[in-house]
C-alpha cells in the first residue's frame, strides 16, 4: 500500500509540526472532555495523538502513509493501522468519538471517508473535522503577505490538483498536490454520510480564515 507521503515523512512531519500547537490547542477545545475509544483517521505523524488523548479518550489512529505511521509509532504508543480511510477495518459501532484532521485536502473521497466514519461511530457518538477552508484555501487562492486572499475563477474546479500556480514552490502542496472539495460537497458529505451537524467554526483569528472545523455527531 503506498501513499502521497512515503518519501516525504520527515520532511512533512517538520513543516507541520512547527506550527502543530496552534492545531493542537483548537483540537482540544473543539472537542472538549470525553471518554471512550478514539479513532483518528488520517492521523499521519502522530503530531495530534497525545492532545486527543489529554481530552479523556483512549485513541487509536490510522493511515495510508507506512513512513508517516513509522514516525508515529516513534511518537505515540497509541494502537496504529496502516489502511484506507475509506473502508476501516473496524466493526460498525466501535468508537464514542472519531477526528479526521487535515485529511479533506489528501483524501480524494472524503465523502467515502465520512461514510464510513458514520459507520464506526456508536449511536450518539462524535466526529470532528478539522481541515481546510475550501473556500479561501486551495489551488484557486493566491495568498498576499497582508493577509488579504485573491479567489481564482477556478473554485468549482473540484477534484485532484497536482499544480497551481500559486502555490509556494517547495511547499506541501506543491510536493503532493491537493484535493479541492467545494464547501456544498463538504457540507452536504456529512448529511449524506449520515451525519448531523451540530456546529461549524472557523478557528484562529487570521482576516481571512484558512481553516474550517464542523463538529458532528451520529443520530440516536
Amino acid at each position: 500500500m503506498t501513499a502521497r507521503y512515503d518519501g516525504q515523512a520527515e520532511w512533512y512531519d517538520e513543516y507541520i509540526g512547527s506550527n502543530a500547537h496552534v492545531t493542537t490547542q483548537d483540537i482540544v477545545e473543539l472537542l472538549g472532555p470525553g471518554e471512550g475509544p478514539c479513532l483518528d483517521v488520517g492521523c499521519g505523524t502522530g503530531l495530534y495523538l497525545d492532545a486527543i488523548r489529554s481530552t479523556g479518550r483512549t485513541v487509536a489512529g490510522l493511515d495510508r502513509s507506512a513512513d508517516q505511521l513509522r514516525l508515529a509509532r516513534r511518537r505515540d504508543p497509541a494502537p496504529l493501522l496502516q489502511g484506507d480511510a475509506t473502508a476501516l477495518p473496524f466493526a460498525a459501532g466501535t468508537f464514542g468519538t472519531v477526528t479526521a484532521i487535515w485529511v479533506s485536502t489528501d483524501i480524494p473521497d472524503f465523502a467515502g471517508l465520512l461514510r464510513e466514519a458514520a459507520r464506526v461511530l456508536r449511536p450518539g457518538g462524535r466526529l470532528l473535522f478539522y481541515g481546510v477552508h475550501p473556500c479561501f484555501n486551495g489551488p484557486h487562492i493566491e495568498s498576499r503577505e497582508d493577509g488579504a486572499v485573491i479567489i481564482h475563477p477556478t473554485y468549482r474546479i473540484k477534484g485532484w490538483h497536482k499544480r497551481s500556480p500559486w502555490w509556494r514552490q517547495g511547499g506541501v502542496r506543491d510536493r503532493v498536490g491537493m484535493s479541492h472539495v467545494p464547501l456544498a460537497d463538504l457540507m452536504n458529505a456529512f448529511v449524506d454520510g449520515g451525519l448531523a451537524i451540530e456546529r461549524v467554526y472557523e478557528p484562529q483569528d487570521r482576516p481571512v480564515p484558512s481553516v474550517l472545523a464542523v463538529r458532528a455527531f451520529r443520530p440516536v
